[in-house]
């Protein structure tokens, strides 16, 4: 019964000592295969690479994403820089009907305004210099799958114009080119911008805005959800732990405790940046604050925190103190020792404020 519930292996008393150690090294060597096998396999299925996080925002996400990706309806994912949004963007892939067919991604912003066009549409022999063949855009090489468009905001107002006419006849002209193209691919756009302000401002046309903002997911930014740090941590120390010497399979808890208190402005691609950093340069396989960039190392403890100043006319302390505890049940994903270290309070003290005010029942 035990073996069913998850056990590796069962003993009865007494326990004999040697076959106890045994027993655990093999267990140990069994979880490195299967984190090995994990790791090949997402090198080899990019798209299987896992959303981590338990953050109510990241588990929303999760529980609609099946749903979603059953659907051929456009995606818009909002976040700042370095949320993930290619990461959900390759589940809604890997998720989908067309899984087996190519997701393709593509930086709006990298694209030199003169390319730009022929990238996404192709372009016909002979239509500007230098074309000597036909050649495809990424909206006929992604035939069948997904075009990731990141970056979207960055587009240019007469190319936005080509695709909107793309996303609503599902058809495309090569540059150059005199035939329309029927396309068949699922669209996923991203930004970093605030969309509905690039559109009053003049910036982004508004019909294609309103055909992107069909399924919106925004993507919360990593001081939001400090609580999947620990997580997130492990998943990028597993995924590059092997590569130090010696290999580095442990994060100290200082280390951690620093990375709590970070701010995070590069978000989870920042954190993954970290820790890769710190395997190389981690000694006995273990992440110590030493190896942690200055940034994080040296931050004094009140960056996150600011003064609250004092209005002249006074404030209801008890309505503040309230409001402090929801934000930490909220930043923390409910786990209230995370809770308590982001309020500097023990964790009794913690539970019995927050049954105080009847955030958790008593």
């Amino acid at each position: 019964d035990a073996i069913k519930k998850g056990a590796y292996y069962y003993f009865e008393k007494p326990v004999d000592r040697a076959r106890l150690l045994i027993i655990i090294e093999r267990a140990i060597e069994n979880l490195r295969l299967r984190e090995s096998h994990r790791l090949l396999s997402e090198k080899l299925f990019p798209g299987a690479a896992p959303i981590i996080g338990e953050h109510p925002s990241i588990r929303e996400i999760k529980r609609i994403l099946p749903r979603v990706a059953r659907s051929d309806a456009v995606i818009l994912l909002t976040g700042e820089s370095g949320t993930g949004k290619e990461v959900i963007a390759r589940n809604v892939h890997s998720m989908s009907g067309r899984s087996a067919a190519p997701f393709l991604a593509v930086n709006c912003a990298s694209l030199p305004d003169t390319l730009f066009e022929s990238e996404l549409f192709g372009h016909e022999r002979g239509a500007f210099t230098g074309a000597h063949r036909r050649e495809i855009g990424l909206f006929e090489a992604a035939s069948g799958g997904t075009l990731f468009l990141d970056e979207i905001a960055e587009v240019k107002l007469d190319i936005q114009a080509k695709l909107l006419r793309a996303l609503q006849e599902r058809e495309i002209r090569r540059v150059g080119g005199k035939e329309n193209i029927t396309i068949d691919v699922r669209i996923v756009a991203a930004t970093n911008r605030d969309l509905e302000e690039a559109v009053k401002a003049g910036r982004f046309r508004a019909d294609l805005f309103y055909r992107l903002n069909i399924l919106k997911l925004a993507l919360p930014p990593l001081r939001d959800r400090l609580s999947d740090i620990p997580e997130l941590a492990e998943y990028f120390l597993a995924k590059h732990g092997e590569k130090g010497v010696p290999p580095v399979r442990e994060i100290t808890r200082e280390s951690m405790r620093l990375m709590l208190r970070y701010a995070w402005p590069g978000n989870v691609r920042e954190l993954a940046s970290v820790i890769e950093r710190a395997v190389v340069l981690a000694e006995e396989g273990r992440i110590t604050p030493d190896v942690l960039p200055p940034e994080i190392r040296d931050e004094p403890a009140g960056h996150v925190s600011h003064l609250f100043p004092l209005p002249p006319a006074g404030v209801d302390f008890e309505k503040v103190e309230e409001s402090l505890l929801r934000q930490a049940v909220e930043r923390s994903g409910g786990v209230h020792t995370r809770g308590a270290e982001l309020l500097r309070m023990s964790y009794k003290t913690y539970v019995y404020r927050l049954k105080k005010f009847g955030i958790i029942p008593a």
